[in-house]
């Protein structure tokens, strides 16, 4: 019926009738909340609504309470005896106790066109997430989606509860965002001249002899961060470093270890350079981008990447040794992790908080690095949060009892890039973020989940659309619903409400019968 399915819900048979006579009661604090519901009620059913400070009535009123007892983004929604009430401790939390009441108005309530009037069951549910961290990333790296989409996503997301939508901006095949200091960035790492296509995907010899190109302006990105908060959703922007960084490197060259004049690659996959950070103007350009950055987005987070660095690019270059040598640095992972702590030491300046993939622990997660290469004597920065996503799951285990908080996005349950044969819905909902043998006083350094939407193999929309949804619904589950309360039949057969939706807004949502293919 709801999903996020809540934590305690009960229906009655009495009902409670939404109609032109119904007030919604708000003050000046809950006036945002108010004036969405009634947007919602206009748009969806054509009731016009009232929104008042005082009414004489004592019935036929939706209101909103504030109660400092219940969690941060918890509600609690009644519906009872001709009155709907929503009570939480903050906005998000009334947001929250609404989109429940959409889903009850959407999907489980009696409309009347001719009455314009809406009858609802009697209700009590009380709710709270699991996780604080919900996460939905979008690569637009690889394909520029644009504003319209991430709206789009960002509307969904609201709507399941998810909090953090995850914005990879920058990689190999594209540089996605205006940084006004370094104008080539997206003047020439934002286009690229053709695209590897067709079915052998990664293997594929075809191209799609097509330019594509597109970045966000500073502008654009106001726009959609605004668009974000009013949905209580935190935009963490990604910005690769030092690997994944072909297309900046196509932009100014100086930034590679071999100094070399590079396309923005057409081929996907781990790039043709990566950053050279033993050069002092390397590190300028980078803390430069993540000033602009940092003054566009006010998320406390700020996401460097740090994942698939091929240590050969800095084994080859004279001036990277140098370096490694002056620095007491044995090997190139000891380097990644040195150089990740200054950018650490940079955002916490800023009074940000860091967060990379976990190679940036020194992992050896790779077959084409040398075990040699990925030892490491350096200590990561215990401010970082540490986004784990590939490598024996011990390593997440070892990260979270050493202290370190843990988005838990391991690929193999959360990489919707990969084909429903590979990761159906049902293996998607069997996630749990918290690794079996982590002893339970370190259960809280699992601060919650990301599904990831890597974006190599999705050139339209609807290509999108198919690998997200639905099993964005099942991410927005496990990461709001306690486990012992999931239900995965349960979880499908509530699908339908929410398909329908998705129908109404243009989602091409994969159909039931692939969601499960073997």
């Amino acid at each position: 019926m709801i999903i996020p399915k809540p934590n305690e819900i009960s229906f009655r048979k009495e009902t409670f009738q939404i109609d032109q006579k119904t007030i919604i009661l708000s003050n000046e604090k809950t006036y945002k909340s108010a004036y969405l519901l009634k947007e919602y009620f206009k748009n969806s059913f054509d009731i016009s609504l009232k929104i008042s400070e005082k009414t004489i009535q004592k019935t036929n009123v939706i209101q909103f309470q504030f109660d400092d007892k219940i969690a941060d983004e918890g509600y609690k929604l009644t519906i009872v005896n001709g009155i709907i009430n929503i009570e939480a401790s903050s906005e998000k939390g009334w947001f929250y106790g609404i989109q429940t009441l959409i889903q009850i108005c959407d999907y489980n309530a009696f409309y009347s066109k001719e009455l314009k009037s809406l009858k609802l069951k009697e209700a009590t549910i009380n709710d709270a997430p699991r996780f604080k961290w919900r996460a939905f990333m979008l690569d637009e790296a690889r394909y520029f989606k644009g504003k319209e989409q991430v709206k789009l996503l960002l509307d969904e997301m609201a709507h399941l509860k998810m909090n953090v939508f995850h914005w990879h901006l920058t990689d190999d095949q594209g540089w996605r965002i205006e940084i006004k200091k370094y104008p080539r960035l997206t003047q020439i790492g934002a286009t690229r001249k053709s695209t590897q296509i067709g079915p052998l995907e990664w293997d594929s010899p075809i191209q799609s002899g097509e330019v594509h190109e597109g970045f966000y302006s500073q502008e654009d990105i106001k726009e959609i961060i605004e668009y974000a908060n009013e949905r209580h959703i935190t935009i963490v922007p990604e910005i690769e470093m030092p690997g994944h960084s072909s297309a900046a490197i196509a932009a100014y060259s100086w930034l590679g270890t071999s100094k070399n004049d590079i396309e923005v690659p057409i081929k996907f996959g781990v790039g043709t350079d990566v950053y050279d950070v033993a050069d002092p103007k390397v590190y300028q350009f980078l803390t430069d981008v993540l000033e602009e950055v940092m003054a566009l987005f006010p998320s406390k987070v700020i996401h460097i990447g740090g994942d698939e660095v091929k240590y050969n690019h800095w084994k080859s270059s004279k001036s990277v040794n140098e370096y490694m040598k002056k620095n007491n640095l044995k090997t190139p992972a000891d380097l990644q992790v040195h150089f990740t702590n200054n950018i650490s030491n940079f955002i916490q300046s800023k009074n940000r908080r860091m967060m990379g993939w976990n190679e940036i622990m020194g992992h050896n997660l790779h077959d084409y690095q040398q075990k040699n290469d990925t030892k490491t004597s350096q200590m990561l920065a215990k401010e970082t949060i540490v986004h784990f996503w590939k490598g024996d799951i011990e390593l997440a285990t070892a990260a979270a009892s050493n202290g370190y908080e843990i988005v838990n996005s391991f690929h193999n349950f959360s990489y919707l890039d990969y084909h429903y044969k590979n990761l159906p819905l049902s293996k998607a909902y069997s996630f749990d973020p918290i690794p079996e043998d982590l002893d339970a006083k370190y259960h809280d350094k699992i601060i919650g989940l990301g599904c990831q939407m890597w974006g190599e193999w999705i050139p339209t929309r609807g290509n999108m659309h198919f690998q997200v949804f639905p099993r964005i619904a099942a991410y927005a589950e496990i990461g709001w619903t306690k486990k012992e309360l999931k239900d995965f039949d349960s979880f499908k057969s509530n699908l339908s409400s929410l398909e329908k939706r998705w129908t109404e807004k243009g989602i091409y949502f994969a159909p039931n019968a692939e969601v499960e293919k073997n």
